[in-house]
């Protein structure tokens, strides 16, 4: 095409590399985490500065080429690279700087979060992460960023304090509270719609370098008790805990799962905790009496090995379809859904991940950030179809639409968490899922950093 021809000029102004097809490196370049996707962009620029993003966008604009952003490339939805465009590509930009004095990090947009607890477990400091160490920071964040520490410090946008951001018409500019305040409000929570973040500077938090986990796993048979123990738990376990409820999950061929058990279907719940083993092991002993479990295993753990714990069976090239919902509450009638869906997947892979979230998330205001989800105590249920196998993956994608279509009508809104919307062009479900009033303020917003739409391999939000 005619815009590889003028790469010259873009080659001599980059601290980084340019990739075309037939490069060395390119299917490397191109890879996406999601495997049902296999993207061929005409150019991969392999940043490694906000200059480096800024020529890049600059030289996209000039040649018509459509932008993706691949900071981790874990999106779901494949938005980290697009056939016949420009893939702005961060992985070279990587550095994690910890100030353990100040407890801040400042986290390059490439950055995933492997990096970020290997450089603030040195100095026994966390932030809220996510559940595979190689999700990007960058994509996460921006959506909101769960994961085992946002009950007790928040998601990760409430803990950011500032973002240096290469906006659309190439400039670059550093926001916070005070400066930029409105654009800062947007990033936290509006996904990649604002323009590319090169650096996050997170608050810190003292965790670890120990901690405590436990699972406890249901067989189905006795699914809808050991889900209804869940929601229990939900609301007893002490309020800074890390609570992940694995609905439909299969059981791991794991050594710490009795051989007899490996591969069942069931429901586990996944606890952390951040005190003693001792009060750990008393907190889950009232769960244990509520409904003794087929099998739990309690045990002290590294927290950068707790934020790894699916690294091994969640690869890269894994085939991944995620549709989401939020519900207020785990209520008998979604309990029992659940468990009837469970048993119709193909794969051990696919499963319902729901997060408890309360505690921390629960403190900051509706309006203080524009994320979508529930500022009061709920569950985010991601109905996960997962497979290697590309037949196998067809079946489970049907699964999780089924599932998601029957737990709909229980659920407040047609919305979603926006890091689980797997179409781009669900342009309703995006809508939905901040509601008018958010929307609205995030397409004024957009109208006047990204009044063109630069950014829009995303989930989208239509400029004012």
């Amino acid at each position: 095409m005619a815009a590889t021809r003028n790469l010259d000029g873009l080659r001599s102004t980059l601290t980084g590399a340019v990739i075309t097809p037939g490069d060395p490196g390119y299917d490397t370049a191109r890879a996406l985490w999601n495997g049902s996707f296999d993207r061929r962009p005409a150019v991969v620029v392999c940043c490694r500065s906000s200059a480096d993003v800024a020529a890049a966008i600059g030289f996209a604009e000039a040649n018509g080429l459509e932008i993706s952003v691949r900071g981790g490339a874990h999106s779901f939805s494949g938005a980290s690279a697009g056939d016949e465009g420009l893939t702005i590509h961060l992985g070279a930009m990587s550095s994690v700087r910890v100030d353990p004095d100040d407890r801040r990090a400042r986290v390059r947009g490439g950055a995933t979060w492997g990096d970020v607890d290997a450089a603030t477990q040195e100095h026994g400091l966390a932030v809220t992460g996510g559940v595979l160490s190689d999700t990007g920071v960058g994509g996460l964040t921006l959506g909101g960023g769960m994961g085992w520490l946002a009950n007790r410090h928040g998601l990760s946008i409430d803990n950011l304090e500032s973002a240096e951001v290469v906006l659309a018409d190439g400039s670059v500019v550093r926001v916070s509270e005070s400066d930029e305040p409105d654009l800062f409000w947007a990033l936290r929570g509006g996904g990649g719609n604002l323009g590319v973040v090169t650096e996050f500077e997170f608050r810190l938090h003292p965790v670890g370098p120990e901690v405590q986990f436990g699972l406890l796993f249901w067989e189905i048979e006795r699914g809808v008790d050991g889900l209804r123990a869940c929601r229990e738990a939900a609301q007893s376990l002490p309020s800074d805990f890390g609570i992940l409820i694995g609905g439909a999950l299969s059981a791991p061929e794991a050594p710490f799962v009795p051989e007899e058990h490996h591969g069942k279907i069931g429901h586990a719940l996944l606890v952390a905790g951040y005190g003693s083993a001792e009060e750990h092991a008393d907190a889950i002993a009232a769960v244990r009496e509520m409904c003794p479990p087929l099998f739990e295993f309690l045990t002290p753990i590294p927290y950068a090995a707790m934020q790894q714990l699916f690294d091994a069976e969640l690869r890269p090239g894994i085939r991944m379809y995620d549709k989401g919902l939020y519900l207020a509450e785990l209520t008998d009638d979604a309990i029992t859904v659940m468990t009837e869906k469970a048993t119709g997947k193909s794969d051990p892979l696919s499963f319902m991940p729901m997060f408890a979230l309360h505690g921390a998330v629960a403190e900051v205001g509706d309006d203080a950030t524009a994320y979508g989800g529930l500022r009061t105590p709920n569950f985010v249920v991601d109905v996960s179809g997962a497979s290697y196998d590309p037949d196998r993956f067809i079946a489970d994608r049907e699964w999780a639409r089924s599932t998601w279509d029957a737990l709909r009508p229980l659920a407040g809104n047609a919305g979603s968490y926006v890091n689980f919307i797997s179409e781009l062009d669900d342009d309703d479900r995006v809508r939905a899922s901040y509601g008018p009033a958010k929307y609205g303020r995030l397409a004024q917003i957009k109208g006047h950093y990204d009044p063109g739409n630069v950014f829009h391999r995303n989930a989208n939000i239509k400029p004012a």
